[in-house]
């Protein structure tokens, strides 16, 4: 695809005058492989946005790494957020964000697959940043190396396939999208949404340089915000620094924790403000919209002829359906305006390794003390120390809080941004061997030359967090081990004094760097990047980096690029989770604490000074207009994976019933307010027959006149909670629950519950059904 410009024709200067100048202009137009960029828009942007929801039932949901936390329905759905940004000269950036735990290095390696089929040499690994927004309730068994898939069983297909289809098909609309329009930028502080949960190892970084900062973790929110020149807005990206593990280790149902609410909230803000009606009801107390207008032709507002009117709706037995039945009856992907496309917001994750959202602080659940301020103990051991969130003990209120908190702020930001996005589209991308790499560092003024380790998990890292501790005698904080653990792990590898001192003062639990049976445990071959979009720069991180640690990045990366006149007034941002996953980076003091980030640095105490070094490398680079070279090419492990997950073999009914057939009715003659649970169950089959991708398997219908019932939320909306399970281990029978906190401001009416499915037939068909409640009237 190529770029054409008439900015600098001199010919331009009078083509008022010349009309074969204009008919020349029109053509160019409309030739559908130009892209033209207009002499008053320095960039071509466009946004897009696809379901990546994996398989709601039987799938381990990555984060906790607990094996009992399976998948049994969805709290909302998860996405793929994409923007691409191009410039007049060619060069161009893709973004995605990804409602997921982390980037999977072998998920990037086949997405770069797709898009080179599909586009050439336009998109690359050199141009193309995946990322995560580090939800702890996703479906797991996507990524490549065995640490990261044990408790998911091996390798989930499923989870796999969704992921990748879903960033294909989000960059390809945001490449379809691509047309000519502007980027602003502004930045301001959120205080209210994170807190340091390792605050004794934050407090081991000098004081010099902690008296730099006001607070042991970043307040700062950064925001994109994309407008098209002709449709205005179409959408917003920010980086803010908080974990996504607002919900606990118990939860069960799919979600995007607070960074996806926050994205859901945010889009549904959008959408009600660009309709024009912008009401007291934008969001409820559930961060829920309003989806029907109040103004409704044939409303009856007599609560008796409500009730009336409902009763004559009874549950009808279940029915086929075809697989596009859940799309069509889709609420929040069915198209607004055609020629227009949906507003997209993405909230990103930068420096969080530290952060948690739980800002209540962190509590022993059988005391109400403070836990343990070096190990986050209680009476010693980690099981019962838990932080605690703003809607604590509700999860699902926490989620809400802390998403809508980072919402209002993006909003304001947005609102604001007034500081326009100029200069050259640029890109430099890299792998590095970090269990191998020389590392240069400053010693007392002389400099010395070490080396990173190939990775190793410590005991630390098996101890959790706050936010989900983990579980035996592990702790926080523990740099000697336990003899006990020591003596288990020598019968699975026995460790090098090598390996012992290179990772010192970290006592290793797992040595994965140097484990590859069945195949390798862990990474070593990683990939950097950065970004440049004129004044703003993102840099690429393979996993989890904490507050100092990302500081330390930023300024030597900004000393770097401060020196060229182009970057003066540089906004730089990190995006961690990009690409691959290789757990944390600390600094070197809070390494030596050995909290569970320290433990979770894999490759030694010079891990954070080797990533430094490497972007150093690339900010020269990317300033001088040289290239780099690409280093060491990662392995692509997909046919060497192990799945240990059974498939669905059937499902199946008792005598009579079909599938979709109520099991658990609303109440007859039944009226509930804002604020009530609504819930209606049904015969159902398993969720990974059929991912219902960018449809859904719950719905709330409302009835309109006498006969016509129009979606009103479905299993994307917050307040809509699809449950699944079946009746006993390995049953064929299960049930779906589908339950409805009605929210404040809904419209007054009669509404019924929907459920769709697909059930598997003994030979392997897979046949959609559907099945609806008796009706039931919402009131004030």
């Amino acid at each position: 695809m190529e770029f054409h410009t008439f900015c600098d024709l001199n010919v331009w200067r009078v083509c008022g005058k010349m009309r074969i100048w204009t008919v020349l202009l029109l053509f160019l137009l409309l030739k559908s492989d130009v892209n033209v960029v207009y002499c008053g828009s320095d960039y071509l942007v466009g946004l897009g946005s696809y379901d990546i929801t994996g398989p709601a039932a039987d799938v381990n949901l990555m984060g906790y790494a607990k094996t009992e936390q399976l998948a049994s329905g969805i709290h909302f759905r998860l996405r793929s957020r994409a923007f691409i940004v191009a410039a007049s000269k060619g060069n161009r950036v893709v973004f995605v964000n990804l409602d997921a735990c982390m980037a999977s290095q072998i998920v990037t390696i086949k997405v770069i697959e797709r898009l080179k089929a599909r586009y050439g040499d336009l998109y690359t690994e050199n141009n193309v940043v995946i990322s995560a927004t580090h939800t702890h309730s996703g479906p797991g068994g996507y990524l490549q190396y065995f640490v990261y898939i044990i408790t998911s069983y091996g390798f989930v297909r499923q989870s796999f396939d969704v992921i990748v289809d879903g960033i294909e098909k989000s960059i390809v609309q945001a490449h379809e999208n691509l047309r000519p329009g502007s980027i602003f930028v502004d930045k301001g502080e959120l205080l209210d949404a994170g807190v340091n949960r390792s605050p004794s190892a934050y407090l081991n970084n000098p004081a010099s340089e902690r008296s730099k900062y006001k607070y042991d973790v970043d307040k700062e929110m950064t925001l994109l915000k994309f407008v098209d020149d002709e449709w205005g807005p179409v959408g917003s990206f920010n980086w803010f620094a908080t974990h996504a593990t607002s919900m606990g280790h118990k939860n069960s149902l799919i979600s995007g924790d607070n960074k996806g609410a926050a994205s859901r909230f945010m889009e549904d803000w959008f959408e009600r403000k660009d309709s024009g009606r912008m009401d007291s009801d934008i969001l409820g107390n559930d961060g829920s919209p309003q989806r029907i207008s109040n103004i409704i032709p044939g409303l009856r507002d007599n609560h008796h002829e409500l009730l009336e009117l409902a009763v004559s709706f009874q549950s009808p037995p279940g029915r086929p359906t075809t697989k596009t039945s859940s799309v069509t009856k889709r609420v929040r992907g069915a198209p607004r305006n055609v020629d227009k496309p949906r507003f997209v917001a993405a909230f990103c994750q930068p420096n969080s390794g530290d952060v948690s959202p739980n800002v209540l602080g962190a509590f022993c659940l059988d005391t109400g003390l403070p836990c343990h301020f070096n190990h986050s103990t209680c009476g010693g051991r980690n099981e019962l120390c838990y932080s605690q969130g703003p809607g604590y003990p509700d999860e699902f209120e926490s989620t809400r809080i802390i998403g809508e908190r980072q919402f209002k702020k993006a909003v304001d930001l947005f609102n604001a941004a007034d500081e326009e996005i100029k200069g050259e589209v640029d890109f430099r991308h890299t792998y590095i061997d970090l269990s191998k790499l020389e590392v240069t560092i400053s010693d007392q003024g002389a400099d010395k030359v070490v080396k990173t380790c190939p990775a190793a998990m410590g005991f630390a890292s098996a101890a959790g967090t706050t936010d989900g501790p983990g579980s035996f005698d592990f702790k926080q904080g523990d740099n000697k081990g336990n003899p006990f653990w020591k003596l288990v792990r020598n019968l699975v590898k026995t460790l090098t004094r090598k390996q012992i001192d290179c990772q010192h003062p970290k006592p290793i639990l797992l040595d994965t760097g140097e484990m590859n049976v069945p195949y390798e445990w862990a990474p070593s071959i990683l990939p950097i990047q950065i970004l440049r979009v004129g004044q703003f720069v993102i840099l690429c991180i393979p996993g989890e980096i904490s507050t100092m640690a990302g500081r330390r990045l930023r300024d030597a990366v900004k000393t770097i690029l401060s020196s060229h006149k182009d970057f003066e007034n540089v906004h730089i941002v990190i995006t961690s989770l990009s690409n691959a996953y290789s757990q944390y980076a600390t600094t070197y003091e809070e390494y030596y604490v050995q909290r569970y980030e320290g433990g979770s640095t894999l490759y030694g105490p010079h891990t954070l000074s080797a990533y430094i070094q490497e972007f150093k490398k690339l900010a020269k680079a990317l300033i001088s207009g040289q290239p780099v070279k690409p280093g060491p090419l990662p392995p692509n492990l997909l046919n060497k994976q192990v799945s240990l997950l059974p498939p669905v073999v059937v499902d199946g009914t008792p005598f009579g019933v079909n599938f979709g057939d109520v099991y658990s009715d609303v109440p007859q003659n039944s009226a509930f307010k804002s604020g009530d649970i609504v819930s209606a169950s049904f015969w159902s089959a398993c969720p990974r027959n059929d991912l219902m991708t960018e449809g859904t398997f719950a719905l709330v219908e409302f009835l309109q006149g006498k006969d016509t019932w129009v979606p009103a939320y479905d299993d994307d909306d917050f307040c809509l909670r699809f449950k699944w399970s079946r009746r006993f281990k390995l049953s064929p029978m299960s049930k779906a629950t589908i339950e409805w906190r009605i929210p404040q401001g809904v419209t007054h009416g009669v509404y019924r519950i929907s459920h769709f499915g697909a059930a598997k037939g003994l030979f392997g068909s897979i046949n959609h059904f559907t099945g609806s409640s008796s009706a039931f009237v919402v009131v004030a």
